[in-house]
């Protein structure tokens, strides 16, 4: 099965603040297939993060569409709440967190049978800040 790692970062500017999420997409010889940004408007940094995953996610979406199947999908993050969150090893006690985690929730379930959420060192996940801070260069 093909391997597709999806790296996700979100930020926020203040908390709550200016922020946004980058996704980058790459397979598992390192080549960047896809990068992404977009800019969210004010929320708090961990509302950021998943906000990244789903971005991450609807990307994979659109490039892969039905084959999504037949792909092992590895998300890393450098937010090891979302993270513990989505590995259900954490409660989500945040309201808007918990609508968040449902949108990721159901997302999977219909769309990723093959998927893991890992968590990484933040400067391992670098290329996916530095598209969330793009994404909120611009909206300032």
């Amino acid at each position: 099965m093909q391997k597709i790692f999806l790296n996700t970062d979100g930020g926020s500017r203040g908390n709550p603040g200016n922020a946004g999420a980058g996704a980058v997409v790459s397979d598992d010889q390192g080549t960047v297939l896809k990068k992404t940004s977009k800019a969210l408007g004010i929320m708090t940094n961990n509302e950021a993060e998943y906000q990244a995953v789903i971005l991450g996610l609807e990307t994979l979406k659109k490039m892969y569409g039905k084959k999504l199947a037949n792909l092992d999908i590895v998300v890393r993050m450098d937010s090891e709440l979302v993270c513990k969150q989505l590995n259900g090893q954490y409660k989500v006690k945040e309201a808007r967190l918990h609508t968040l985690f449902m949108v990721v929730w159901n997302v999977k379930v219909a769309d990723f049978p093959n998927i893991t959420f890992t968590h990484i060192r933040r400067e391992q996940n670098a290329l996916a800040d530095a598209m969330a801070n793009e994404a909120m260069d611009r909206a300032e």
